[in-house]
Parts: structure tokens; sequence; C-alpha cells
């Protein structure tokens, strides 16, 4: 039991990061938990939050919520249920509202030896349009997308792009998603096996599992090396789209007419 208490707290720690997240948020609780007089704001702000966390490292709670969900590696989510944000907010408001030279002191302390300017991370990329994702999924979304009225249709997008294309339209399907992309699930695709595993891609090999998925069309990396040219086993070549290709295949397009 002990082990696995640990394990919650390592988990704990991880979600947490390495700020001082977790310590403004217990200080926010404690905060509220003498001064809050409602009773709903309470049981919201103040009791719920300290049940979770309590729940969340017991012993018993891993067991049985890997026990249910068949994996421990997502016990982390159980902590999705912390409003964090909100109850560090709504804390400072009421100190501020109560106290305001206290409260700023505190508040500009906070931001100051917590906070940081987010858009110097190396992880952070200056938007390419209001979507917020690559422009080369908007444009080759845009150009495959079926019209208003007609069914959805079926494409092949290299891994890196799979992340977008459901954001932008739901009405382009994919032979593999984020289920193949995530290296903790073990999942077989055809699609995926011959067109990210190997460092050639036997041409025949994927134009075979993409017409057994029904893909209308195949979007490939223009580095990518093949064994065959995909116009020469019957692709027709649509357009090159930044640093992709976007192939249709006429032989789904003409299933699809029918």
């Amino acid at each position: 039991m002990f082990g696995i208490f640990m394990e919650s707290w390592v988990i704990y720690k991880q979600y947490c990061g390495k700020g001082f997240l977790p310590v403004v948020f217990l200080a926010a609780l404690i905060y509220l938990f003498f001064t809050e007089k409602d009773l709903w704001k309470r049981i919201v702000l103040v009791y719920l939050p300290l049940l979770i966390q309590i729940a969340f490292f017991i012993p018993v709670t891993r067991i049985v919520f890997v026990a249910a969900m068949d994996e421990g590696a997502t016990y982390y989510r159980f902590l999705w249920m912390l409003p964090m944000g909100v109850i560090i907010a709504y804390a400072g408001c009421r100190l501020f509202e109560r106290h305001r030279r206290i409260g700023l002191v505190i508040m500009t302390a906070v931001v100051v030896l917590t906070g940081s300017l987010v858009y110097r991370s190396t992880l952070i990329t200056k938007a390419e349009n209001p979507y917020h994702i690559p422009q080369t999924v908007v444009e080759i979304c845009d150009m495959i997308a079926p019209a208003k009225g007609e069914p959805r249709i079926r494409a092949a997008f290299p891994s890196e792009l799979v992340y977008f294309v459901r954001q932008y339209n739901t009405n382009i399907m994919m032979p593999f998603g984020r289920e193949m992309v995530e290296s903790q699930w073990d999942y077989y695709n055809a699609v995926y096996e011959v067109m990210e595993k190997p460092e050639t891609i036997d041409t025949n090999a994927l134009i075979a599992a993409t017409r057994e998925t029904k893909c209308s069309y195949v979007i490939l990396a223009t580095g990518r090396s093949m064994t065959e040219d995909p116009e020469k086993c019957g692709l027709k070549l649509l357009a090159t789209v930044g640093n992709y290709r976007v192939y249709e295949d006429p032989e789904i397009k003409k299933a699809e007419s029918k």
C-alpha cells in the first residue's frame, strides 16, 4: 500500500510541475477554509477539492481505477477534477476585496515568483492563422473536404498532421489517428504500419492498405523515400502544399460516385 501511495505522490508532483502552483493552490484552499462563509462555495471550492486530493492519495482509489480502466497511465486525469485556477483566482479576488494593499502585494509576489513569459518557451510557436493549426493542414483540408451535404471522405495523413485534421474539419476521416501516434498505446493499423514505420515506403503496399480502408486521398511528405512513384501505381497528384504532396485515388473516387 505504501508503494502505491508513493506512486500517487510522484504522479501528483509530475502533474503540478516544477513551479509553485501546488503551494499557491494549497494556500488558497487554506485561506478559503477560514474565510469563506457561503456554504455552497465552501462545498465546491474547499470541501470537494480536499476530498478529491485525499481520495487521489488513498491506495484503494488507485487500485479501483486501474481495475476499472484496465490501465494506470491515465490516473493523473483524476486530478482534472481539481479547479486549481478557479480556486486560486477566487481566493486572490477575495483577499484583494478585503485587504487591498496586502492583497495587491501578495498577488504581485505570486506573479513575480511563479510567473513566466510563456512566449519565450521553445514549445510556443507563432500562430499561422485564427485556428492555431498549421496553415498547411488548412489548405490541404480545404482542398479535399467534401462539399456541404456530401458524405464524409477518408484520407491518410502523415502522423505529424493527424492531431490537427480533426480539429479543423470533422468531415475528413482518417484510417488512423492519435491512438497510433502515442507510444503508450500499442495498437495495430495496416496503413500506419506501411506509411510510418519503414524508412522507405512500399508504394504498392501503401496503396493496397489505403484502398482497403477506402481512403480517397493520400498525403505524403515530400521528403519520404518510396519504392515507386505513386502516380505510376494509380494515384493522381493534385497539388504540392508546403512540404506535402496530395494524391487522389481515382479508384476510390469512382467507387464513391456510384
